[in-house]
């Protein structure tokens, strides 16, 4: 087992001088480093940056939705019937003469009517 550790740190060490010692024209182009780059920048476009704007513009159709008698489940896990909407606030029964503001990008999801009494 230590001979393998120090066959790993040997190897390690030996890493930069290797990386150096490439010949000059074995080494990526100018194009071939922007085209890499440009890979990168699309992936992560197509992987992050797109799905998250797509989620935030739901997310801002459905606070701007929202209206009176919808059936509504917060972030933390309340779910409730809207009895009043402000501009950023809303005000949710969650049961029987139990009200609760809300903030309205605390809002995750709007249920279908009816949902609130088949729980």
């Amino acid at each position: 087992m230590k001979t393998i550790q120090t066959l790993f740190i040997a190897l390690l060490a030996l890493a930069p001088g290797l990386a150096f010692a490439q010949e000059a024209g074995q080494g990526m182009s100018i194009i071939g480093q922007v085209i890499f780059f440009a890979g990168f920048i699309l992936i992560f476009y197509l992987l992050i940056w797109r799905p998250q704007s797509k989620r935030a513009k739901e997310h801002k159709a459905l606070m701007s939705g929202l209206s009176k008698g919808d059936e509504i489940v917060t972030s933390g896990g309340i779910a409730g019937k809207i009895t009043k909407v402000d501009d950023n606030f809303i005000v949710v029964e969650v049961a029987d003469n139990v009200e609760v503001k809300v903030q309205k990008v605390a809002v995750s999801t709007a249920l279908p009517k009816g949902t609130l009494k088949d729980i």
